[in-house]
């Protein structure tokens, strides 16, 4: 199964992610921000406070996405 080795935050909403392969994705959150689970992190403070769990990303709201989200979802 494929882990996130790491990840950055960036201004513009989106996470910068390398895995545990080497392989990179970049994933924009913006169309997620409208929705409900998703919606806290609207603000810059609290999407910046994401951390890596390895097979998973987490905020301290409980918003979460698998690493498989980010590697299949993200360019």
């Amino acid at each position: 199964m494929l882990t996130i080795a790491t990840l950055t935050a960036s201004p513009d909403w989106t996470l910068d992610v390398v895995f545990t392969d080497g392989s990179r994705r970049t994933f924009d959150m913006k169309p997620l921000l409208p929705l409900e689970a998703f919606s806290e992190l609207r603000d810059p403070a609290l999407f910046r406070q994401v951390r890596n769990q390895g097979y998973f990303i987490e905020w301290p709201n409980g918003a979460d996405l698998s690493a498989d989200t980010l590697e299949l979802e993200g360019t």
